[in-house]
């Protein structure tokens, strides 16, 4: 079994105790994590290493970030999308357990009249022609990370009252469908079809984990060659009941590989 999971860390130094302790205890093949926060000279990386992980890794201080780690060898990495150093931060694509993985950090959009949420609309966009051009839909390719879309009604805590933000709304929900259209199956949906299960509980919000006022923002995609071997995929909510968590909690998926 090949165990792959996904966590946006919200800085990764501020909760390396939490990422390191759940490694331990988890021993996931590969963890792809989101929102590192911090410039490669600064990467953590040390601490992996007496634990037997292998990592690759792009940052900037303060802002975005995203690593791969893996049990086993590391190739074929690239950053960012096809035309842009910018989004280098963003995205990690990598071969490791005999699968490609494309770690992605996908903008958050701010607010409906914000340049940023153009941008945002924009970078599915260019992901889809970063995957045709890069990959094929008959290859073990898996899409991981925080996307910043919850697709469906069913992925936040109130439909009703948050339609329209830039996380849940007919926009980016296309948006998302356009990039799964090239060839990718929402592995937990495939598992679970009821509401109610969430990755993201806003720290803003009152005990919002506690009366699970949640968003299904982070995901775990997966190439037809690979829905066909996925066994399971579910949320470990432990790590956003620790002490300091981050506002996400990892997303992991079991595969017969």
């Amino acid at each position: 079994m090949v165990k792959v999971a996904t966590f946006n860390v919200n800085s990764l130094r501020a909760r390396l105790d939490i990422v390191f302790d759940w490694l331990q205890v988890n021993r996931p093949d590969i963890l792809a994590v989101q929102e590192t926060k911090v410039q490669d000279a600064d990467f953590p990386g040390a601490d992996f290493d007496d634990i037997g992980y292998r990592y690759v890794f792009r940052g900037q201080k303060s802002y975005n970030g995203v690593a791969v780690f893996s049990r086993s060898a590391i190739s074929h990495v690239r950053f960012g999308l096809l035309d842009e150093p910018r989004d280098e931060p963003r995205l990690v694509a990598a071969q490791t357990c005999g699968v490609h993985i494309v770690n992605t950090y996908i903008p958050q959009g701010d607010s409906p009249i914000s340049p940023k949420y153009a941008y945002k609309l924009a970078w599915f966009a260019r992901l889809r022609e970063f995957f045709e051009a890069c990959f094929r839909p008959d290859q073990p390719v898996l899409w991981v990370g925080d996307l910043n879309v919850a697709p469906e009604a069913i992925d936040v805590y109130d439909p009703v009252q948050l339609i329209g933000h830039v996380c849940f709304n007919p926009e980016v929900s296309a948006a998302l469908v356009d990039v799964r259209a090239w060839g990718f199956v929402d592995l937990f949906r495939m598992h679970c079809k009821l509401a109610g299960h969430y990755t993201f509980w806003d720290y803003r919000m009152r005990d919002a984990l506690r009366h699970n006022r949640g968003w299904r923002l982070d995901h775990i995609m997966g190439t037809q060659p690979l829905a066909e071997r996925c066994r399971a995929c579910y949320v470990d909510k432990g790590p956003r009941a620790a002490e300091r968590p981050s506002d996400h909690a990892p997303l992991i998926a079991e595969f017969d590989l």
